[in-house]
């Protein structure tokens, strides 16, 4: 087995990838399974497996691309990349990784062939089943095992079929791997916890080429960290364990949209909703503001506040909570968003809450809301004047700001309980602005500019302090204290004691 020998300080990835040579790939070739495939630039399924979903990061070529099969290939790619002193970079799904840390020049670890998921219901569970309006839910129904290479969108059949849940995130093709290590917010959350809240145990390939199991039992300190410490910190997650609910019956649905003329009374009351419902884990709640378009007409013509979310509970409660929100806008208005309240099953509304995050090329920004950072009614004044200044793109997903609520059972687990601190929050802002492929480059830095006076306009030179881990920024100063808050300190010591020599590293890395 390989020491932990650290790579060459004096080389960069690229200058280290260019003193690999064909024997030294080779040799990696033949220590893969059969099932696993090794990927070179001059391959024909290099360039599709090379590209990460935000194309801003396109021109970061990996020297090699595994595609791994199993762990075993995990821990071979692992070795070997420490062995030629190539860094070793895992991506989970399409790469989404906001700020292209699932990006490298060294080697990249392609996961997506590791899809198996395994099901195993816990015996006597019906004993914590619950009713909540027309639904029944059974708590902690049993576990369910996948690879790292499942999706969001590859455990939806498992709800609309069997009824099963996993609590996940709204964009199908975000990998569960990276949505879990970094917290994993959904529609759900308040209800069952956040997708970390239900990790049981996970399969770990350390940077020596070690496996471990990291669990409550076992490693403690590792499976603390890797809830909410974020990916490619510790090691190579390579397999989850969940706990999972089993479903029967319907829950409630809503999608509302007002003009931007009603984004100041829609935005203060969905935020004394959030705060009034906070402790209510039954209520979730996504409230947001954004437009899209080329030439201006068509800008404010889009622009628009929306809200969206579900409910485990009846229809008369629900109405009850949205009476607020149901009574804005226009009679058009009103009429469609009292309409729209409506009853779906568990499957059809993690297909009616799906959506992608932005595609082709993004920036965003975060923040965590409490109580007394909520958005004032000159802040969002202010962003609504800003939203209607932005400069287009050819891009459809446009630019915008959305507040997903926190609250239930994410807040009942102390700050210190798992690496994800954010314990005490009512919303994660995300800002973002988009822009095409094909846009020339001056829309680029037109989108950048804005997003940046965007950001600064909502919330001045005293931010919030906090910010969301899965919405990496990579402009963020002070970002130790923004994901981690008080953990990071604790984390460095997870990351000196598993990965000692810093083989796993980004310039947003714990320990960086």
């Amino acid at each position: 087995m390989v020491g932990l020998q650290a790579p060459p300080a004096a080389a960069s990835p690229t200058e280290a990838a260019e003193r690999v040579g064909p024997r030294d790939w080779r040799r990696l070739a033949a220590a893969l399974s059969s099932r696993s495939t090794l990927y070179r630039p001059r391959d024909s399924n290099y360039p599709p497996l090379a590209l990460p979903f935000n194309h801003r990061y396109a021109g970061i070529h990996p020297a090699g691309i595994v595609a791994c099969a199993t762990t075993r290939d995990v821990c071979a790619a692992v070795r070997w990349a420490r062995a030629v002193g190539l860094p070793a970079v895992p991506r989970s799904g399409l790469g989404h990784n906001y700020a292209g840390y699932s990006s490298t020049t060294g080697l990249l670890l392609n996961m997506a062939r590791m899809k198996s998921i395994a099901v195993t219901p816990l015996p006597g569970a019906r004993s914590r089943t619950r009713t909540y309006g027309p639904i029944k839910v059974t708590h902690d129904a049993g576990t369910v095992t996948v690879g790292a290479g499942v999706t969001n969108g590859d455990l939806h059949p498992l709800l609309e079929n069997q009824g099963m849940f996993v609590p996940t995130g709204r964009c199908p093709t975000v990998g569960v791997a990276g949505l879990v290590l970094g917290g994993g917010i959904g529609f759900s959350d308040k209800m069952f916890g956040l997708t970390c809240d239900r990790l049981v145990s996970t399969t770990v390939v350390l940077a020596d080429g070690r496996v471990v199991e990291a669990s409550q039992d076992s490693h403690a300190d590792l499976f603390w960290a890797c809830r909410g410490g974020a990916g490619n910190n510790f090691g190579v997650n390579t397999s989850f364990t969940f706990q999972y609910e089993q479903f029967q019956g319907n829950v409630g649905f809503y999608q509302l949209r007002w003009s931007l003329d009603s984004v100041v009374p829609v935005m203060a009351a969905a935020q004394r909703i959030a705060v009034n419902t906070l402790d209510d884990k039954r209520f979730h709640l996504r409230v947001g503001i954004g437009t899209h378009g080329l030439a201006r007409d068509q800008i404010r013509a889009n622009a628009n506040v929306n809200a969206i979310g579900q409910f485990y509970g009846s229809l008369g409660e629900l109405h009850a909570i949205l009476a607020p929100l149901l009574a804005i806008g226009t009679a058009e208005e009103r009429a469609r968003n009292n309409e729209s309240v409506r009853e779906v099953t568990p499957g059809q509304a993690s297909v009616l809450l799906s959506a992608t995050t932005p595609v082709d090329q993004f920036a965003a920004k975060s923040a965590v809301l409490t109580s007394r950072t909520l958005l004032t009614d000159k802040q969002i004044g202010a962003a609504a004047e800003k939203l209607l200044e932005w400069p287009g793109s050819g891009n459809e997903d446009g630019a915008g700001f959305a507040m997903f609520a926190l609250g239930g059972e994410i807040n009942q687990a102390p700050p210190d309980a798992t690496a994800f601190v954010h314990r005490n929050a009512v919303f994660i802002f995300a800002a973002e602005t988009s822009w095409a492929d094909y846009d020339p480059p001056h829309v680029e830095t037109a989108n950048l500019r804005w997003h940046r006076e965007f950001y600064y306009d909502i919330f001045g030179n005293t931010p919030p302090e906090q910010s969301y881990q899965n919405f990496p920024d990579p402009t963020l100063k002070d970002w130790r204290r923004a994901y981690y808050g008080a953990n990071y300190d604790r984390l460095v010591r997870v990351k000196r004691k598993y990965d000692p020599t810093d083989f796993f590293s980004y310039p947003q890395g714990i320990g960086t």
